[in-house]
């Protein structure tokens, strides 16, 4: 692609400044086609033979090499039918001091539709005089390395006055010799130097950065020549130069945007500095731009969260230069910039206080500016630490139930995020999403606050449980079953508010049972509950009677004691003596002075002596009349304690003074007789005595 530019800007080149001279001829490089249009004789009004004896006119000279042996034909076809041109050929191998007379030569009339000229395969002329009306000459067999010069003249005379370009296309077998074809001596294309300009048919591009624009054209050659040994190039001012060669640009010189300059590739053969080839030349325009760039210094905002005096910069966000192709590096100095050194290694996530850092700018074509970056912190998010209290839960008084978006951290708008931690609020883990009802023991959260730019700050929060408040007198109680009492919780709260409507400090005629009162302080309400107990009503546990002296042993209830046996006249003493046989009532009631409970008993007919002869008199100790008795026993023990009888339902509670149908000694006895009562405790009676034993041996 680029060795066909080269020809089409060797070919544009060519119609505007070929030369008019033999000895200024353009070297015609390989079969490329040739359009132009001449203008004037040149600098020498040539002397021309054969069929061309009017002279010159508007003309133009080329030269030509064989690079392959053959035929060669060309049409050479004007742009407006009444253009006249006319043609010779010289050669081979002649110099423009000894042409000689053309070996090819045309001044036909061929004016009119289809007014071409040239040579061709059918035509049998080699030369035809102006007015012949034979427009083409027959072909040429050409050997490689012959060497020819075409003369090309736009007649004007009598019968033409049109003066217009002309388009030359070669034909045959034969090759004309050029380096730009062959690859063994161009093995690479040139690269044509800058950038396409926005109009394609425009001179391509070339970024100047420097003001003034002075620039060395030297440092183009090798981006072009690309590798392509015994090539040479120079750069001119004008096309026609380029083409010749003339006045190149040897030294750095300033340049505008304005001309166009021109580069022109010529082969210089290694060993042979008189090769024909060597005056082939390429040619290309180009252009400068100027392309100085300018940054634009930008003040970035960042967040100063909590506060910390350091915030995290996007600094590949501010927008220094308009082009996303530029390339920057920032910089925390502008000395490190400008030695190159200590670049800001994550520009993305700059991590700075309030300060400024300094960005190099370097657009797609190598220019260069600088732009300040100034570093500023978004308005802080201000927050104070609260504390929030909050009434206990009766349920479990350790805690209590918090809306944590009345905590008064901040004036500002912002919103807000509830965490239980100062890491959690940091990372953003672990959100309290129930914050309107957050139940919660003593502690801290810690709330996020953000503002409109997003910047946060946080804020820690006390909360504290207001314990439950209560009555210090108030306190459980212990009466009489049939008494009443007073309930008295206390001065200092806000309200009252009793289990039984009462809204007072205190209730009175109050009876064994539960109750409780609300009592208020501040905003909170503390439920106490306070019990009224029955005393404990003593228990008659068990009754010694020992003759007539009645023991009464006491369980429960609260001491001392008190004993009667009229429930009226009452002694501590829980021994009566001289009871009388039979029936009897105790009566007990403990310190609490509550209704005494009482019990009867039963005094037993006392027996002490026994006959058991038979006589029917003091025969038996009977205690039959007590076999009604819960578990009684009747235990008969001698002297020594040892139990020698016991009398029971078998034997209906009776003893004759025998043992196993023996008689036992006449002595003394001890015997016992217990049982429970029928009563609500099962009060056990124990009744001792002795019995004196008189049998007839």
């Amino acid at each position: 692609m680029k060795k066909i530019l080269l020809l089409f800007f060797l070919i544009i080149s060519r119609t505007f400044f070929a030369q008019a001279d033999c000895a200024t001829a353009l070297t015609v490089c390989g079969n490329s086609n040739i359009t132009y249009s001449p203008t004037g004789i040149g600098a020498v009004n040539e002397n021309l033979g054969g069929c061309l004896s009017s002279g010159e006119h508007n003309s133009i000279w080329y030269r030509f090499t064989i690079a392959t042996g053959g035929t060669l034909t060309f049409d050479l076809i004007p742009t407006d039918p009444g253009a006249d041109y006319d043609w010779a050929i010289y050669g081979p191998n002649v110099t423009c001091g000894t042409l000689g007379s053309p070996i090819r030569c045309n001044a036909a009339t061929v004016i009119g539709v289809g007014a071409s000229t040239g040579l061709n395969m059918t035509s049998t002329i080699i030369s035809a005089a102006g007015g012949s009306l034979t427009p083409y000459c027959q072909y040429m067999d050409v050997l490689p390395g012959q060497t020819y010069y075409l003369y090309i003249d736009n007649w004007v005379g009598a019968g033409s006055t049109t003066v217009a370009p002309f388009s030359l296309t070669w034909g045959g077998t034969a090759t004309l010799a050029s380096p730009f074809t062959d690859p063994a001596i161009q093995t690479q294309p040139f690269h044509p130097p800058g950038a396409p300009a926005a109009n394609p048919a425009d001179p391509r591009e070339i970024i100047v950065c420097e003001n003034p624009m002075i620039f060395d054209f030297s440092t183009l050659s090798a981006g072009i020549l690309n590798g392509n040994t015994n090539f040479q190039i120079s750069y001119h001012t004008s096309q026609n130069e380029a083409l010749s060669g003339a006045n190149p640009i040897l030294s750095p010189i300033t340049v505008n945007t304005t001309t166009i300059y021109y580069y022109s590739v010529h082969y210089q053969d290694p060993a042979n500095p008189n090769n024909p080839i060597n005056s082939c030349r390429q040619v290309g325009a180009f252009k400068f731009k100027f392309g100085n760039i300018s940054g634009t210094n930008v003040t970035l905002y960042s967040c100063n969260n909590n506060n910390a005096g350091v915030a995290t910069f996007d600094l590949t966000s501010a927008v220094v230069f308009g082009d996303p192709t530029a390339t920057k590096q920032y910089y925390n100095t502008l000395s490190d910039l400008n030695a190159g050194t200590n670049p800001i290694a994550n520009p993305a996530a700059f991590v700075s206080a309030e300060g400024t850092v300094y960005v190099k700018i370097t657009s797609q074509y190598g220019c260069t500016a600088i732009a300040i970056i100034t570093l500023k912190f978004y308005p802080v998010v201000v927050v104070t630490e609260a504390t929030l209290r909050s009434c206990f839960i009766e349920s479990d008084p350790s805690t209590a139930l918090f809306n944590l978006t009345t905590a008064p951290i901040t004036t500002q708008t912002s919103t807000k995020k509830y965490y239980p931690s100062l890491i959690d609020a940091q990372n953003g883990t672990n959100e309290i999403l129930n914050f309107l009802n957050y139940i919660a023991p003593n502690g801290v959260i810690y709330i996020k606050v953000f503002n409109s730019n997003n910047c946060y700050a946080i804020a820690k929060v006390t909360l504290v449980v207001i314990p439950p408040v209560y009555s210090s007198i108030l306190q459980d109680k212990i009466i009489c079953m049939e008494d009443k009492t007073t309930l008295d919780a206390g001065s200092g709260f806000t309200s009252y508010e009793w289990s039984t409507g009462a809204t007072t400090q205190t209730i009175n005629n109050v009876g064994v049972g539960t109750y409780w009162v609300k009592l208020k302080t501040g905003d909170c309400t503390a439920k106490q509950t306070v019990k009224v107990y029955a005393s404990e009503q003593p228990v008659i546990s068990t009754v010694d009677i020992t003759n007539n002296t009645v023991t009464v042993n006491v369980t429960g209830g609260t001491p001392p004691y008190k004993y009667s046996l009229d429930n009226v006249n009452w002694q501590d003493s829980n021994v009566f003596t001289n009871v009388p046989r039979g029936d009897s009532h105790v009566f007990v009631k403990d310190g609490y002075d509550c209704d005494p409970i009482g019990i009867t008993i039963v005094v037993p007919n006392l027996v002490n002596v026994i006959t058991p002869n038979g006589d029917g008199v003091n025969d038996i100790i009977d205690y039959s009349a007590l076999g009604s008795k819960q578990n009684l026993i009747f235990n008969i023990f001698d002297r020594y304690g040892t139990k020698i009888f016991q009398a029971d339902k078998f034997n209906n509670y009776k003893w004759d003074g025998t043992i196993g149908g023996k008689k036992v000694p006449t002595g003394t006895y001890w015997y016992s007789v217990t049982w429970n009562e029928n009563d609500k405790k099962n009060t056990l009676y124990k009744y001792t005595g002795w019995v004196m034993v008189k049998n007839r041996e």
